[in-house]
């Protein structure tokens, strides 16, 4: 996977409402339902519940982000 057609794919869902689960630590996954609210050079941002949220994009290529449109 390119990093330039994650960025594409991201910026075509912006204002799209995504879940995006995080893959941590010790086999933890966080899950975070919000609106696809900023797209930037190096990251994203996740508007949930009224806070900003900021994922990298290599971090959706490496699978320590997922991703699902809803």
């Amino acid at each position: 996977m390119n990093i330039n057609l994650v960025k594409e794919e991201i910026s075509k869902k912006l204002n799209s409402k995504v879940m995006v689960s995080v893959y941590g630590m010790r086999n933890r996954v966080s899950r975070l339902e919000g609106t696809l609210y900023k797209i930037y050079p190096n990251l994203f941002t996740v508007m949930v519940d009224g806070e900003e949220k900021s994922f990298c994009y290599r971090d959706v290529i490496t699978g320590d982000v997922k991703i699902k449109y809803l």
